[in-house]
């Protein structure tokens, strides 16, 4: 009894290991960014991607895992000759990624180094199309065309480029002088131009400051000009007037009696001062002598006012009218 006991509990013991056995290799975890290739019987099956996943134990096998991250492949240094016969040593770093599984496990050996392989003899037929200055100037451009050729390429492998950098690039020391020296060049010459565009701009500046100045003088005057002639027409217009104005009350004042009277004293004091002016001047004077007492001279004086009174000079109306 005892042994057919322990012969049943070591067959059921038995069973459960195998169990487990073909348990553990039928289920698959998969990890995530990952896939696993499966053959049966040496032949392609399918690609088992991320999460619980099962196979048929002893029949099917996972033979590849191929991870789906992004790599980052270091592109070895090389040397590369550009149209202008220039040697330059440039180096990069490759971008890619697994598409397809099956691919990259069946079309190449290690997509890697293909791709590796690839990217440098692409590189070094790009730079051979271009010259040495516009491998510096046209970097984007020669990275794209790299990853376009690698694209190509590497669709059989299952893998993409997701993009390409160069790191450097770097000429022979001689043509390092040589560049050198003519970004020297170029910026003494842009030097010079600057200074030169600054001082005509200096010159120009110079010479509007001068002619604004100039106009604006030129108005000065020309405004003071006005103002001098203005101020002497209003000064002799003022003066004229003052003088009209004299002359009217002149004239209305020797129209009546007592103004003639007053004329006619002022007439004769005038004679009087004018004879004695000639006495002054000359040690010697001739005069008739019945002209030349005081009365004479106010006779005379007194004969021209009648005359003028006679002749209406001191009339304030036309000769032509009457008086009242």
């Amino acid at each position: 009894m005892n042994e057919l006991f322990t012969n049943a509990f070591g067959f059921w013991v038995g069973l459960a290991i195998v169990i487990l056995l073909i348990l553990n290799s039928s289920v698959k975890f998969v990890p995530q960014n990952m896939a696993y290739v499966v053959e049966r019987f040496g032949k392609f099956r399918r690609s088992m991607v991320a999460g619980l996943n099962f196979i048929v134990p002893f029949i099917d096998k996972v033979a590849y895992k191929v991870s789906l991250k992004e790599i980052v492949v270091d592109v070895p240094s090389q040397t590369a000759i550009t149209q202008d016969n220039i040697t330059l040593a440039m180096d990069g770093v490759l971008y890619m990624k697994v598409l397809d599984p099956e691919k990259a496990s069946y079309g190449i050996e290690n997509y890697v180094f293909g791709i590796t392989q690839l990217a440098q003899t692409t590189m070094r037929s790009e730079i051979g199309k271009i010259t040495l200055e516009q491998t510096f100037e046209e970097r984007e451009l020669l990275n794209a065309a790299i990853v376009n050729a690698i694209n190509e390429a590497g669709q059989a492998w299952g893998a993409t480029c997701l993009r390409y950098e160069i790191k450097d690039i770097t000429p022979p020391s001689s043509v390092l002088e040589a560049m050198e020296r003519q970004m020297k060049a170029e910026r003494d010459k842009r030097a010079t131009v600057l200074e030169s565009e600054g001082q005509r701009q200096s010159a120009i500046n110079k010479a509007e400051g001068l002619k604004q100045a100039q106009v604006l003088a030129a108005e000065a005057e020309r405004e003071q000009r006005i103002l001098e002639a203005q101020g002497e027409a209003i000064a002799i217009t003022t003066v004229a007037e003052a003088q009209a104005t004299a002359l009217r009350t002149v004239g209305e004042a020797a129209a009546t009696g007592e103004g003639q009277k007053a004329v006619q004293l002022e007439l004769a004091s005038k004679a009087i001062e004018a004879k004695q002016q000639i006495a002054k001047q000359s040690t010697v004077v001739l005069m008739d002598g019945e002209k030349s007492d005081a009365g004479s001279v106010v006779a005379e004086s007194m004969a021209v006012v009648a005359a003028m009174n006679s002749s209406g000079a001191f009339s304030s109306t036309p000769s032509g009218g009457t008086n009242p």
